[in-house]
């Protein structure tokens, strides 16, 4: 073995051994117990097959639970990357003070999703409606976490918040690396603001909007921090995700066996959307 070789294997196999060990191993492993119908705590289990799989299919609490994920993933989504890519582009501009909005904006992203979670658990709460209804609005005067219909509002709105930095620096590392010869010749052809932006701003950017979109996408799918502390799926189970089912159910419900097969279906389900993005939105980027 060359020497230079060695010290690669040196970097590489630890590496490679605590991510099989503490990621890999334990997912094999939940694979595993999902064809069986063990609820966590007993010694023994049996080998039931597909049965958790198929039994999944026609559980309403599941259905709602994607329900409510996807409805959440797709809007907060689209959100956070319409904002991230306004807001970039205004910090890209010649504007005063640039540094300190960047700071700002940025904030959210180095708080914790819990911390930030039960903040604002605190604010929809107490505080929110207390001003609403000494200003006399009636409409706005109540807790918006404890209605069943808005209260995924309340999520959308913390997540988009604390969401936007992250996405808003790719965009800006993208806007940083068009050539300003480019503006400089659309001025001369006289060519608008909207004009620029779609025939060169955006094509330009197109690989950061496709990454942003899929890595949003993703994370927004397995949301977690912030129901678990703002709603803890309720009221009722309007707002119960997923992730929080799996963990809920799998964990202190006695189903964690079920909810592993829920797990690897979902996670089945998260790589071919992922996957389908890619596809679609390279294309995109080639035929711009």
């Amino acid at each position: 073995m060359k020497s230079k070789n060695l010290a690669f294997y040196i970097m590489t196999i630890p590496a490679f051994a605590l991510f099989f060990t503490f990621h890999t191993f334990p997912a094999l492993e939940g694979i595993f117990y999902s064809f069986t119908n063990w609820d966590g705590i007993a010694p023994s289990f049996k080998l039931v097959g597909f049965k958790n799989y198929f039994n999944l299919f026609h559980d309403q609490d599941v259905l709602n639970a994607y329900l409510f994920t996807f409805k959440f993933a797709i809007v907060t989504t689209l959100i956070v990357n319409a904002l991230s890519l306004l807001i970039a582009m205004g910090l890209n501009a010649k504007i005063k003070c640039k540094n300190f909005f960047r700071g700002v904006y940025f904030l959210p992203n180095v708080l914790g999703s819990l911390i930030v979670g039960y903040i604002f658990n605190y604010i929809f709460s107490n505080i929110l409606p207390q001003m609403f209804g000494k200003l006399g609005i009636q409409a706005l005067s109540t807790n918006i976490l404890g209605n069943e219909h808005y209260a995924w509002i309340g999520i959308v709105i913390v997540t988009v918040w604390q969401s936007v930095a992250l996405n808003t620096i790719l965009y800006l590392s993208g806007l940083q690396t068009i050539p300003a010869d480019l503006y400089e010749a659309s001025n001369l052809d006289g060519a608008g603001k909207w004009k620029e932006f779609w025939y060169i701003t955006f094509p330009m950017i197109a690989p950061f909007f496709t990454i942003n979109m899929v890595l949003a996408m993703k994370n927004f799918l397995m949301v977690f921090d912030q129901v678990i502390s703002m709603t803890n799926g309720g009221p009722g189970k309007a707002t119960t995700s997923i992730s929080l089912l799996i963990y809920q159910n799998g964990f202190s419900g006695n189903e964690f066996a079920y909810q592993s097969a829920n797990a690897v279906i979902y996670l089945i389900v998260i790589m071919i959307i992922s996957f389908t993005q890619i596809k679609f939105l390279q294309k995109r980027e080639i035929d711009m």
